[in-house]
């Protein structure tokens, strides 16, 4: 298993960098020399004379040298013909290269490890936490099918192994298949999601501790985990398949830069991805797959397909996968050792059996390979090179039933037993090499005892490092999955049983058999054509409005037009349907109503952390909050972040939880929300089956119309039913088993800072052992009133908690709720205050039956007698304690870090005279402005008149006017 991460460095061997830079260096004398010969700085003369003296010395070179070296390449001859086997010999040459410092290793992922490991170790000396394990840790396996093939085998084997370490499994497929039934019969639920753009997201996958997705076909479930609620799960990605390193070479070529990076992103998301090679080798029985279905698709001999006759001796000569300068060397020195051997075939043509020595290179994924493998009669591995896993191309052989010859290296000595299932020599003595393969042959053909050496070493590479393969995805989940203070930790990779990591579980396929196998690489080339056309069209869409083709159809853009109308109709006809069927059941607010008049009535909000969730409901009972900035597609819901600005830092929105909504809704709650009851239901709740169905909504809304129990708390998701819960705890025992055994000391501190207890005090409110249920996951109904009062106690209450752990987990990211970093640090704690408030404030408490709707009062007003704290929870203390609070912030300002102001609304009495003051001031302002006015109006001063027109009479007008003839 290799490691995807940003920037895995390789670490590589000085020998093996490139000698370009050499190159450049030794050009730039003849650029000099150049320079100095054209430029003018030699005459003719000169220069007749330089190309004289350098032929004479060429000539000179020519008569001497040579012999001196035919006599030192004679002694060096000599020298190899004596010990050509001294591989150290030939090293000391020099300029060769072996490849011994390759090295893949996926360092920061390690780090990164180290580093978390470290964390927790000085994150646990500020306070001590427990684990307390009541639960096991449960994983997920994502599959996009349940057909029959090698990684279906792995994965049954790894979690075969993964159970006896205490792991819970649940497996998931978008597709049916064959393995379903062995999957069920080694004892693993398997759930199908039919269509994974819509049902993966109605899997609460936060149920689980960490996902396994397999093969690249996955990734539309892995897509969903980009987004909240899942972004910080950890997410594991198997990726056996080859085909997407070949394609992201040609989008590179092709210039398909987005969809490279379109795949970044999705690969980002991954806690580790991991490939079939080094540190989990995970290719021998994928080998001993593939060899098989080769072996059961050609019937003819490849020996005869290839021109070979039945009495050829054929050995194949085959290498590591990696080249490097040494390797053709090593190659001649195995040619070499094989030179005797051309004694015991003779060469003329009237033999029937010949000498064929075919070399192959370490690609063992082509069907040139496979035929020469199947053709051969001996494999010899040519590469010296120490590699991490056992080399692929000696698995296939082994698999195709060959006897192999290999050096001694350390891998391979550690699964071929010399002379047992398979043959080995010192690669520092090649010569021996000679003497193993003259012992094999016996007048041309293999003897028996090399037909059994290689029956054995089928049967060895059959289950070839099981062991690696279970230890390495045991190791991954061990550094990789950090479990809550609930569950119980899984046993040691060393407390494996040893039958689980001798063989993988082909007992279990062998009623499949191969007949429903599918070619998995060919049906990964079928997912990514697809992908890449519906990535094509929607680029094409995306840039589809922006055209320079004055030949354009108008007749486009008319049905473009037409289409744009008809979905504004339908989108106003939708609309008007969902207001219609409020207004029918009259549960959301009225513009003229007031929380006096709507005391039958109730809305319901249902919490989400991220957007465009499935499992939200779509009535006119229920609208929407997300803590989403980006908000939901749905016209009605409600953007938590914009009605409260706190939100919009990720870190509250991360540590509050979906306790931001309640804080959200509660500011300025007569803009959104005028009934007089209000109701909360969680997605996980929805997610779980432990929502409210249509009958007991229906019942919940005829006990509050009818006010049956008054001013109550209704609640019908039960802690003694949560699966964190397995062994009943009381509500204190539970709170600490999930908050790291510090639950009680938490709110012991917070309770100290919101009543200003100063000496020592370590009591908490009693919650008894009745008998009775206490509400969990957020989903609850209670009347407005009370929810602005339970409001009103939790901005105080989430204050002081944040008080005492904001420093320490806003820098580091630990807070001693949890035992491993946690961004959702105050949300457990939070998600049981409810009850703590319900019960010490009197307020009844009714269970309601999410199934049936059946009610039951638990925790009753009468036996409470004598073990509520009313005076702290009653609501004219929480107001005066609340309006000091307001009163301080409005006076004083205080400079320092506070959260409470930035809760909600900040208001008390004096905030109310001041605004009544400043309206009066205003409005008596505005009264003497009229005043002055006026006064100015009466007080000015009016020009005289300068002089008046008389108006003569009319016989004076006429006779003024006639004229004498």
């Amino acid at each position: 298993m290799g490691s995807l991460e940003n920037g895995v460095p390789v670490k590589r061997d000085p020998l093996l960098r490139s000698s370009s830079n050499k190159g450049s260096a030794f050009q730039r004398p003849i650029v000099r020399f150049s320079r100095f010969l054209f430029f003018g700085k030699l005459d003719y003369l000169q220069w007749v004379c330089t190309v004289a003296v350098f032929c004479f010395f060429v000539v000179l070179f020519q008569m001497f040298l040579p012999g001196l070296i035919m006599e030192k390449s004679g002694e060096s001859l000599k020298n190899m013909e004596n010990g050509y086997g001294d591989l150290s010999f030939i090293k000391n040459i020099g300029g060769l290269d072996f490849g011994e410092g390759i090295r893949f290793e996926p360092s920061k992922l390690l780090q990164k490890f180290q580093k978390e490991a470290d964390e927790v170790n000085l994150s646990s000396a500020s306070r001590l936490r427990h684990r307390f394990g009541y639960r096991k840790p449960q994983l997920a396996l994502v599959f996009p099918d349940l057909l029959v093939d090698p990684q279906q085998l792995l994965m049954v084997t790894v979690a075969s192994a993964l159970l006896e370490m205490g792991y819970t499994i649940q497996v998931y497929s978008l597709e049916d298949g064959p393995v379903n039934a062995i999957w069920r019969n080694v004892g693993f639920p398997v759930t199908i999601i039919r269509s994974y753009a819509k049902s993966a997201a109605v899997v609460d996958w936060l149920n689980y501790d960490g996902i396994i997705v397999n093969s690249l076909e996955a990734r539309g479930v892995v897509s969903c985990f980009v987004q909240e609620p899942f972004k910080s799960l950890p997410l594991i990605w198997t990726i056996p398949e080859g085909t997407l390193a070949t394609r992201l070479r040609q989008y590179n070529l092709t210039g398909k830069i987005e969809l490279v990076n379109d795949w970044k992103k999705v690969f980002n998301r991954a806690t580790a991805v991991v490939f079939p090679n080094y540190v989990l080798p995970v290719t021998s029985f994928w080998s001993s797959w593939e060899v098989d279905n080769f072996m059961a698709s050609h019937r003819d001999s490849p020996r005869v397909k290839m021109g070979y006759g039945p009495d050829d001796f054929v050995i194949a000569l085959v290498r590591s996968q990696f080249l490097y300068k040494g390797l053709w060397l090593e190659h001649a020195l195995i040619l070499q050792a094989l030179l005797p051997l051309v004694a015991e075939f003779p060469v003329d043509n009237n033999s029937n059996s010949h000498l064929k020595i075919l070399i192959t290179s370490g690609n063992s994924a082509n069907n040139y390979t496979d035929n020469v493998l199947a053709a051969a009669d001996i494999v010899i591995y040519g590469s010296f090179l120490e590699e991490q896993s056992f080399p692929d191309i000696l698995i296939k052989a082994m698999s195709f039933g060959k006897p192999i010859i290999a050096p001694d290296l350390s891998i391979i000595k550690k699964y071929v037993d010399d002379r047992v299932n398979g043959y080995l020599f010192p690669k520092e003595k090649i010569s021996v090499l000679t003497q193993v393969i003259l012992q094999m042959i016996s007048e041309g053909k293999l003897s028996p005892l090399v037909h059994n050496i290689a029956s054995l070493g089928k049967s060895t590479a059959k289950n070839l490092m099981v062991m690696e393969t279970v230890e390495g995805y045991a190791s991954l989940l061990e550094n990789l999955l950090k479990f809550p203070s609930e569950v119980a930790s899984p046993k040691a990779v060393t407390e494996i049983p040893p039958k689980l990591k001798e063989e993988w579980q082909w007992n279990l396929f062998a009623a499949s058999g191969h007949s429903t196998y599918t070619n998995r690489t060919s049906r990964s080339h079928r997912f990514l054509d697809k992908f890449e056309e519906q990535w094509s069209q929607s680029q094409t869409g995306g840039s589809g409005s922006v055209t320079t083709d004055e030949s354009f159809p108008y007749s486009i853009w008319e049905e473009e037009k037409l289409i744009g109308i008809a979905n504004a109709k339908r989108e106003e006809r939708r609309m008007s349907a969902k207001r219609a069927d409020r207004a029918k059941n009259d549960l959301h607010e009225r513009d003229d109503g007031s929380l006096k008049g709507q005391v039958n009535r109730c809305a319901f909000m249902s919490l989400t952390l991220g957007r465009n969730l499935a499992f939200l409901h779509a009535t006119s009972l229920y609208r929407g909050i997300g803590l989403s900035t980006k908000g939901r597609d749905e016209a009605d819901d409600i953007d938590a972040p914009s009605r409260l600005p706190l939100l919009n830092n990720p870190y509250y929105r991360d540590a509050l939880g979906e306790y931001g909504a309640f804080f959200a809704i509660a500011n300025r709650v007569d803009r959104i929300h005028r009934n007089a009851w209000i109701g909360f239901q969680s997605w996980r709740a929805t997610a779980r089956n432990a929502s409210l169905s249509k009958i007991a909504e229906t019942a919940l809304l005829n006990a509050i119309q009818a006010r049956k129990h008054g001013d109550t708390l209704y609640f019908w998701v039960r802690m003694d039913m949560d699966p964190r819960n397995p062994s009943q705890l009381d509500f204190w025992s539970f709170c600490d088993a999930i908050n790291a055994g510090n639950c009680k000391f938490a709110f012991s501190e917070a309770l100290k800072k919101m009543y200003g207890i100063k000496r020592d005090w370590d009591s908490l409110p009693p919650m008894p052992v009745d008998g009775d249920a206490w509400s969990v996951m957020q989903s609850w109904a209670l009347p407005t009133r009370s929810f602005l009062e339970f409001v009103m106690f939790s901005r105080m209450f989430v204050d002081a908690l944040d008080a005492q752990i904001y420093n320490d987990h806003h820098q580091r990211g630990h807070c001693y709720l949890s035992l491993s970093k946690d961004k959702h640090c105050y949300s457990r704690v939070l998600e049981l205050l409810v009850n703590v408030w319900a019960y010490h404030g009197a307020k009844r408490m009714v269970y309601v039956n999410p199934q049936t709707g059946e009610m039951h009062e638990h925790h009753k007003l009468k036996n409470r007698r004598g073990h509520m704290w009313v005076k702290w929870f009653s609501y004219a203390t929480l107001k005066s304690m609340d309006e000091d609070l307001a009163e301080e912030s409005d006076d004083d300002h205080p400079m320092r870090r506070w959260l409470w102001p930035s809760t909600g609304e900040v208001f008390w009495q004096g905030i109310y005279l001041r605004e009544r003051n400043q309206r009066l001031q205003q409005k008596e302002k505005r009264r003497q402005q009229s005043k002055d006015k006026l006064s100015r109006m009466r007080r000015r001063s009016h020009q005289k008149v300068i002089g008046k027109y008389v108006k003569p009479p009319p016989e004076d007008v006429e006779n003024s006017n006639s004229t004498t003839v």
